[in-house]
Formats: structure tokens, sequence, C-alpha cells
């Protein structure tokens, strides 16, 4: 890792620019011009000297964000990407001669996360709250969480990259180490994978070399916490930098439910967290545009609402996650207009959509088909072609046509975010170019074929319209969240036919239900398939040949024991004869069936001879394929000699 000694210093605070729109394929330009210089950490998200965009907590006793739509001060969608699924890694970077972590607090993190992860899916903590806003594509930012474990990094600090502690690093050097670590542990990076980096006590860190924004513990102390994105070699990098900051006013109010000094942190992560789920590529999703640019967790970090009770060490907490208390700030709800705890969705979504007609510069947007319950209240339209230091300001309006003049014929990417008369709001956008709407591919999910326990081949087609795609993946998992991904082993290209493509997975369980689906992007936009699924197929059977019983001269019970493997049971029997090869056989009783234990089962069999060693095995098969028992042997009985 280098320092960025090239970075220059432009204030504590710089203007919002350019934020790349993954998948769209076109920059967007952040909607709100901040001025260059302005000694203030009031504004959350920041565009760095050397081009990226970060959003950062700031210290509690910070300016209130400003926004932009008057009627109802909501957040509103700028065309971006959300995260429809969310794994979490807690990555602790301590080189042997760093400062330790206090004893409890990397176990209380991971309890945390793991606490998450158990109530995915519930409306019981701030988690819920960010459920509501949704991409371009369709897709809505779940609480699909899970947690992929604690990660430890021990790779040694570079040089100082900033000099405002001791040990004090920048972001470029932190996302160097970030982007080195994954890589070299073969971990997956992209919209369904987070990492959060927690340093210990001691270790500090800057935006940038200049040194002027700086982790709470520094001589510069602007934030908590912070998150951003980097594109990396297939994929992109999602992260959340959380220093240490227990103790430290502005972070940690002090109110530690669990009695650990990870109590401390959990705010900043929490916050972190949810942005990154509503706006995982900072000011590219949802966010408000006005003087003070802010995400989710910006409009509320003061607010902790009512506290449910106290712990037995007598400190608040206003979370019950997994049965543990937490005690940490609150998300905004644009369904309500307000900060909560918790939110259970009510009623329903409005819908979004508009189309364009006009010249090359001048165009008309209407709205008409979108919808809202109770009707719609308010169209606020991002228009993303603003230039230097002038980029265009949002417009809202209470009627769903408005005409904007481009400066050029594009492409832009035009977002739309419409509002119910309750704030609850949905976002879509669309490319525009030379005043059309640029088509998005049309996608197709095919069928799996080459079913096999572990592995399965994925079909679809892709048409692209006429726009080189970009980004050609199927998605895949046990549930609609999918989680996973492989590239389409066919590029789709160019054209305007469909194009059949597939990707063959590997590593899958066996016995299982997937889901899966198509995802194709182009300058016009990302298109997901329908979900579809299969079953990979069951494990053989495990059989178990056991000893014989009932032996007589000519007759003997032959036992075994068959776990189905959960895979029906189509064929059992028992084979026996006077050597390996066997001959004769004699169905299982009882069935097996398709359970997931052994099954006790056995063949009463006769017409044997007398004083003669018999071979037998249970054969038991499924659809996964079938399974051969040990071979054991039993003697007939030996008929008495007389003599008369």
């Amino acid at each position: 890792m280098s320092v960025l000694a090239e970075d220059r210093p432009r204030g504590r605070l710089r203007w919002i620019s350019i934020s790349p729109v993954r998948g769209l394929g076109v920059a967007l330009l952040a909607l709100s011009a901040l001025a260059v210089a302005t000694p203030t950490a009031s504004a959350v998200i920041v565009h760095l000297a050397n081009g990226r965009t970060l959003s950062y907590q700031p210290l509690s006793n910070t300016g209130a964000i400003t926004p932009f739509d008057v009627l109802f001060s909501n957040l509103d969608y700028n065309g971006g990407p959300v995260m429809a699924s969310n794994t979490n890694y807690a990555v602790y970077w301590r080189p042997s001669d760093a400062p330790a972590y206090p004893p409890e607090y990397q176990s209380g993190v991971n309890q945390y996360l793991t606490d998450l992860a158990h109530d995915s899916g519930g409306h019981e903590n701030t988690d819920s709250v960010s459920t509501q806003y949704n991409d371009a594509a369709g897709d809505f930012a779940s609480y699909s969480s899970r947690f992929g474990g604690a990660l430890i990094d021990t790779d040694p600090y570079p040089a100082n990259g900033c000099r405002q502690a001791t040990i004090c690093l920048t972001d470029a050097q932190l996302r160097a180490e970030l982007t080195k670590f994954t890589s070299e542990n073969d971990l997956p990076t992209d919209l369904a994978h987070e990492y959060f980096l927690l340093t210990p006590p001691g270790v500090e860190d800057c935006l940038e070399a200049s040194g002027l924004e700086c982790s709470a513990g520094s001589q510069e102390p602007s934030y908590c916490a912070y998150h951003g994105n980097e594109p990396v070699a297939g994929g992109e990098l999602i992260y959340s930098n959380d220093p240490y900051v227990t103790g430290i006013l502005g972070c940690d109010d002090g109110n530690h439910p669990n009695g650990s000094t990870s109590d401390g942190v959990l705010g900043g992560l929490s916050h972190e967290h949810n942005e990154s789920i509503t706006d995982p590529e900072p000011d590219n999703a949802w966010s408000d545009f006005g003087g003070r640019v802010g995400e989710i967790g910006d409009k509320c970090r003061s607010f902790v609402g009512t506290p449910l009770g106290q712990a037995p060490n007598g400190a608040n907490y206003n979370q019950v996650i997994n049965g543990h208390f937490y005690w940490y700030q609150g998300e905004w709800s644009n369904q309500g207009n307000q900060c909560l705890q918790r939110l259970t969705f009510s009623g329903a979504e409005p819908t979004a959509t508009f189309t364009s007609k006009g010249g090359a510069r001048r165009v008309t947007f209407d709205a008409t088909g979108s919808t809202a319950p109770g009707g719609v209240a308010a169209y606020n339209w991002q228009f993303n072609d603003g230039t230097g230091n002038t980029p265009t300001t949002p417009e809202e309006t209470t009627t769903p046509t408005v005409t904007h003049r481009f400066a050029t014929a594009g492409p832009y990417v035009v977002a739309l975010t419409v509002f119910a008369t309750d704030g609850t709001s949905i976002g879509t956008a669309r490319t525009i170019e030379g005043g059309k709407v640029v088509s998005a591919p049309t996608v197709v999910t095919g069928e799996a074929s080459s079913v096999l326990q572990t592995r399965a081949k994925l079909h679809a087609t892709v048409n692209p319209n006429g726009r080189e795609v970009s980004e050609c993946k199927l998605e895949y998992g046990t549930t609609t969240a999918y989680g996973s991904s492989a590239p389409c082993a066919r590029s789709p290209g160019s054209g305007e036919s469909p194009v059949a493509v597939s990707a063959s997975i590997m590593s899958l369980n066996a016995n299982t239900t997937y889901h899966f689906r198509v995802v194709a992007k182009t300058l016009g936009g990302t298109s997901n398939g329908s979900d579809q699924t299969f079953a990979t197929l069951p494990l053989p059977p495990t059989v178990e040949t056991q000893a014989a019983s009932l032996i007589a001269q000519t007759s003997a019970t032959l036992n075994a024991a068959v776990n189905p493997n959960g895979g029906e049971v189509s064929k059992c029997k028992l084979e026996y004869g006077t050597t390996t090869a066997y001959g004769s056989s004699a169905a299982c009783v009882p069935a097996p069936g398709s359970g997931e234990s052994p099954v006790a089962v056995s063949a009463s069999i006769t017409g044997l001879s007398a004083n003669t060693t018999y071979h037998f095995r249970v054969v038991a098969k499924n659809l996964g394929g079938a399974s051969n028992g040990s071979d054991q042997t039993f003697v007939t009985a030996t008929p008495p000699t007389v003599e008369t």
C-alpha cells in the first residue's frame, strides 16, 4: 500500500459531484452543490480529491440534514442499486505488535452480527426500516442478513498515510488492505457481501492524506464510521470502516446494555450497515439532496426512540435481537416521514414509471402511469446532467409531467421518486439519450439441466436490444435473496435478438431446492429475469448390512438398515446366495420411505439348504443412485445325525 501523497486538501467539506451508477453504464451526477472548503462537518457524503465518494457518520453534535423535497423531507432515489441481501463479515486488522482489542470486544461484535442474522426477515429492529427502499431493477433492500464470520488480518500496518494520530491510515490504505485481503482469501466481492473493518484502540484514520476529516479518536475528529465501495476484479467491494470509538463523546453515549466495550461501536456499525443496504455506492441510490446530503441513518443519528426497558446492569436498551439487548440509533422511514426503531410496512407500494418525448435536448417526461394509494402526492425528478461546479437541482412537482432542457443529447440517467400521501415511496430510473428512453435488455430465465447432487447448469436468454451487455450473470441460492452468482458462459453482445446463455454451478447441497434468475445490464439499465427453481438430487441411500437372525436348516431372516437421505427409496432388496454373485433376492420389509434417518428393514427367506454358508447384502436405490451394503454371511443349521 502507498500513501496518497498526491491528494490535495480541498477543505473539510467538498462539493458532491459524480457518483458512478453500477450497471447503468453512465456516471450519475450527484444533486447538491456544497461549497468548496466550507469548514463544517455537517455534510456526510463527501467527494474526495481523488474522485472517490464516501459517506460517513459525523459526531452527534453536528448539524441536522436539510432535505431537498419540501413536502415530506424524505429520501429520494437517484438511480443506483440497493443490496437485496447481505452477508456480513467482521474483519479485525491487527498485526502482532499493534494495540490489543479489549478482551470482550470482538466476541461482542460477532454476537451482534450473529443475532442480526438470526432475526433476519423480522420487523423488530432497524433493518426492517430499510426494506421499503428499492432500485430501478425492481429489487428491494431486504432484511436478508447472514453472518459470514470473523476474519483475522495480521498483515503489518503500512507507514502512516496521515498525521493525526500515532498510527494513522488513510481510506486508500484501508481500502487497499481490504482489496488484498479479500482477493488472497478468495472472498466474494459483490452487492450481496459487506466487509466491516474494525481496528483496535489507538489506530485512527483519515479520509485523505491531508488529514482534515478523521476518525473520532484523532486530532481532527469528524466521524465515527463510514462506508464506501471499490470496483475490483470481477465485482465490487462493499465495505465499512469502523474504528474503535468506545468512550468517545459524539460516537458513544456510554449506554452499554451488554456491559461490553463492543456496545460503543455498534451504533456506527448499524448506521453504516443500513446505509450500505439502501445506498451501497454512496449518493447513488437513496439519499437526501439538499444543502447537506445524507442517507437513511444520517437523518436519525440523534434519534434512539423510547427505551424498551433496562438491562440487568441498569443500562437502557431499545432493540431486542435474538434475545439480546442493544442500544443504538433509529433509521429514516419515508412511510410516515419519521425516524423509527422498527417498521412493519403497511398498505401497498406505489408504482413509478415514465415516458419521454421531444428533441435531443429539450425533453418532456410524463409519469402519468405511476400510482400510489390515495393518489400520487409528489414526483421528484433527478436529471443528473450537471457539469463541473454546477450540478442540476432536482425538481419536485405535484403533477406528472415535467420538461427539462439538457446541455447535450446524453446519455443521462433520469431518476423518479413517486410519493404517496403518507410519504411511502418508490423509485425508478431510465437512461435517456437523444430524448428517448434507452431500452434495458429483455431477459427470460430458462430451466436448469444436468442437475445432480452438487451441480447443475442454468439456462436463460438475453436480448441486448441493441446495447452492449456490460454484465450478465445467473444468480442462485436457497431463497429468492439468491446470494451467489455465476457469469453467463456466453456474452450476449449488443444485438437485437435473444441470445441463449448458461452457467454451470457447483458446490451445491444435495436434496435442496434452489432459486435462480438471470440478470443483465446495459446502458439502458438492469433487467432481472423471473424466479425459477430446481431441486438437486438426494444422496444415494446409506445402507448397512446387519447380522442374520432366526437361522434354521432351510430358512433365515436377513437384516439391514437403510437411510433414504431425503430421497424416496424406489427399490430395496436383500440379495443372497451361496456366493457373492448372490442370485436370489427378497424385498425389504418395511419400505424405507424418504426420511433422513436409518430405517430397520428385513426379509424372511426360505428354501435354503441345510449346513450351507450363504452370502447376503442389502441394496437400495433412490433418485440419487443405488447403494450396496457390505457382504455378510451365515450358515444354516445342520440336521441331527440319528441311528436306529
